[in-house]
């Protein structure tokens, strides 16, 4: 898509030339696409006719458009969850370990439980610690039992602007000017919020994640609560609708 993709956004390349643009995610477009991916994956999860497990959730398959809007790609690895769960073969079962990607896999699929809704769930949360922390699941800090989850779980609440990636405590202004925009109080407050979703659905046991419509539910009030109510928003949501209605 004409953005490129999400790991595109959040770490540039390393053979960029000094010509290129830099080009860093805002606050507040790195909660719109956090958004634009939950409302995906619950309409994979729920509103398909059958469920469609994604199974390899990460930055390098969520494409940005020209409204910046993400969408979920590379369906290679994805499984259709069929109505009666009996259909799953052994095969299936012992080969799950193999799908997915390194950081983001929930770690059950190690083990060789069966695929489900909750996997992708697990790899969302993830990718939501990554977008707000602008740090990689397997970043080399990421060692001798620490992980992601817990280097955020043990900041949250009081430590939040210590575990926050840089570029959003003192970026630009979107209209190209070169007035600084700081997170204030507000933005901390949400950033805990977001967070705790983060750590809900990459919790290591299955049956502790948030389903995908609670997400959806819990990011939009964050952003609800951010954001005065705009047209372009109302387009946006507007949008959504009509895409799970069919209409």
């Amino acid at each position: 898509m004409e953005n490129g993709s999400l790991e595109e956004w959040l770490h540039q390349s390393i053979n960029r030339n000094e010509s290129d643009i830099v080009r860093n995610l805002s606050f507040f477009q790195r909660v719109n696409v956090a958004i634009d991916v939950a409302y995906a994956l619950e309409y994979l999860h729920h509103q398909c006719e059958t469920t469609i497990i994604h199974c390899d959730l990460k930055p390098n398959n969520i494409l940005l458009d020209q409204e910046m809007v993400g969408h979920i790609s590379d369906f290679g690895l994805a499984k259709i969850l069929s109505a009666d769960r009996l259909n799953y073969s052994t095969n299936q079962s012992s080969s799950i370990g193999l799908r997915g990607t390194i950081g983001y896999a929930p770690p059950e699929y190690g083990m060789g439980s069966e695929l489900s809704t909750k996997g992708d769930v697990y790899s969302y949360g993830i990718l939501l610690l990554k977008i707000f922390t602008g740090k990689r699941p397997t970043d080399d800090m990421f060692k001798e039992g620490l992980s992601i989850h817990n280097f955020v779980e043990a900041a949250l609440p009081e430590q939040v602007i210590e575990i926050t990636d840089p570029i959003l405590l003192q970026e630009r202004a979107r209209q190209g000017t070169l007035k600084e925009f700081t997170l204030n109080d507000k933005h901390l407050q949400h950033l805990n919020s977001i967070f705790e979703i983060g750590l809900t659905c990459s919790a290591e046991s299955p049956t502790e994640r948030m389903d995908m419509s609670d997400v959806v539910s819990k990011l939009c009030s964050i952003r609800v609560k951010l954001l005065h109510p705009t047209r372009v928003h109302r387009e946006r949501q507007a949008l959504y609708i009509a895409q799970s209605t069919g209409t």
